[in-house]
Order: structure tokens, then C-alpha cells, then sequence
């Protein structure tokens, strides 16, 4: 049983660690008016990524759950075991040479702080600071070629660790969500985006797509959620068959602008959709 306590949002708190595509952090001015503004018992967010919301709103009582086991093993090493974390960050070098050394490394053969190091470093000096696999999992972004990247931000990592002690962090498929939320919860979701148009380039950041049959699934575990009286939000891409899984739910526009492109002119702001199970 979880403790009822108000949504916390504190503007000087830790920032995402890391940056993944689709990141809410431009949104959150945007997105303050559609949090919800009556008392949650605890928050869940089944598709954390960066996690821009949850270290937005700091709650108090989390579930956080992402399908990419890098990203959470990442979470786990800096909750648990930060100090051999950032001992490992300082023997990084910003050269193409080893970038392609360190990303041909099999994570499986590492330690788990080894593998959460390798994972920032690439995250951190990657091109676009992109998160992307190919079919057998393996990561496939080219050197990011830039001249100073702050592979280790102690100060922040140290927030972030401080705020992770009282989450409860797993990696599994979103659906796990439902043994875990009750009357009460907020759960903001953030899945992979239907794609706009047939030829829209797709990245995928775990060895399986997210297709549409997942897309009807989740639709299925939004209505679940809102009829064991959770509050739930969600974000999607605006378009004829998302409006059309959740017609009859609350749903809003809010502007994005992508910022992983190889295209500049494919950067300006694009509408998303926030829909809510709540006013």
C-alpha cells in the first residue's frame, strides 16, 4: 500500500543524464498545466528513457520501467553503486579510435559498472547523442566528433543517484505496469511514436520494433489503468490512428521540436498529442 502525497516539482533538481531521443525535457514548460493537480498516490512511468518528467516531478514513491536493459542497467549503477561508476567515467578518451573500441565491446562481457560507464560514454560522444541498435542489439551510432563533451557530470549524477534511492527501477515490458498501479496512481507514458507517414524514418533503441499491433496494446493498458481509477497521461504522435485509439479521452497538442535529425530542415517544432484520462 502506497502513501498518498501531493505531485512535488522543484524547479533546481537533477537533469536527465542522459539524452534520448523523444526526451520530454523541451516539453515540460508545456506539458505543467496537464500534470495532475489533485493528490497521487505514487507515480509510475513505464517507458522512462531520460526520464525528464520523473526528475521533473520528483514524487516521492517510484516505479520507473524501461525494455532497454543498457538504460536500466545504467540507472541501477548509479542508484547502487555510484562511486565505482564515476571511477570508471575518467579513463574515457574523446577519440574516434577508441569511441569505435568501446562500441564494439560486447556488454554482456562486462561488469555491470563497466557496461553503465560504456553506456554514458557512448551516449555522451555519439553522433546526436543517439541511442540506436540494429536487429542483433548491437549499437550502431557513428563518433560524434565533438570537441569537448561532458562525459561525467559529477555534480548531477550525484542528484540523480540521491533521487533514484527511493525508485524502484525495472526492465521489463510496459504492461508490467499493470501489477503494479491501484486507485490513485499517476502514470505518465512516453512510448516509441507511431510513425507520421510510411517512409518516416524509424530508430529503434532495443533489437524490436514497436509496431502497431504494440500501439493497440498499449491503448489497451491506458483503458485498463483508467478503469482501476489511475491517472494516466500519455504522449504520441499526431496522427488519424492514435486519435483513434483514444477517442473519447482528453487530448491536447503541444509543439516539439525534433532535435535528432540528419536533416536540419526536419528540426522545426511538430505537433504531438497529450491525452489524459483526467481534466
Amino acid at each position: 500500500m502506497f502513501e498518498t502525497f501531493p505531485a512535488r516539482m522543484v524547479g533546481s533538481g537533477p537533469r536527465p543524464p542522459v539524452k534520448w531521443a523523444g526526451g520530454k525535457g523541451q516539453l515540460i514548460s508545456q506539458f505543467e498545466p496537464l500534470f495532475p493537480k489533485r493528490e497521487y498516490g505514487f507515480y509510475i512511468e513505464p517507458f522512462v528513457g531520460g526520464g525528464a518528467v520523473f526528475f521533473h516531478l520528483l514524487p516521492s514513491r517510484a516505479i520507473l520501467i524501461d525494455s532497454n536493459d543498457e538504460l536500466i542497467n545504467f540507472y541501477h549503477v548509479v542508484r547502487n553503486d555510484l562511486e565505482a561508476l564515476l571511477r570508471d567515467l575518467r579513463k574515457h578518451e574523446n577519440t574516434a579510435e577508441y569511441y569505435y573500441r568501446v562500441r564494439a565491446l560486447d556488454p554482456e562481457q562486462l561488469t555491470p559498472v563497466e557496461r553503465a560507464s560504456r553506456f554514458l560514454y557512448l551516449n555522451k560522444t555519439a553522433y546526436n547523442g543517439l541511442w540506436r541498435v540494429n536487429s542483433r542489439g548491437k549499437h550502431n551510432v557513428p563518433f560524434g566528433r565533438y570537441k569537448n563533451p561532458r562525459i561525467m557530470d559529477e555534480t548531477n549524477l550525484r542528484l540523480v543517484s540521491r533521487v533514484l534511492k527511493d525508485a524502484e527501477i525495472l526492465c521489463d515490458d510496459f504492461s508490467r505496469v499493470l501489477e503494479y498501479a491501484g486507485p490513485g496512481a499517476f502514470v505518465y507514458m512516453d512510448p516509441p511514436y507511431h510513425p507520421l507517414s510510411e517512409t518516416a524514418d524509424f530508430t529503434s533503441y532495443t533489437p524490436d520494433a514497436f509496431g502497431e499491433d504494440d500501439q493497440r496494446r498499449l491503448a489497451e493498458v491506458f483503458r485498463k489503468l483508467d478503469s482501476i481509477g489511475c491517472l494516466v497521461m500519455l504522449s504520441n504522435s499526431d496522427t488519424p490512428f492514435i486519435r483513434g485509439l483514444y477517442k473519447g479521452y482528453d487530448v491536447q497538442v503541444v509543439y516539439a521540436r525534433r532535435a535528432i535529425n540528419c536533416r536540419a530542415d526536419k528540426r522545426g517544432p511538430v505537433p504531438e498529442l497529450v491525452i489524459r484520462n483526467y481534466c
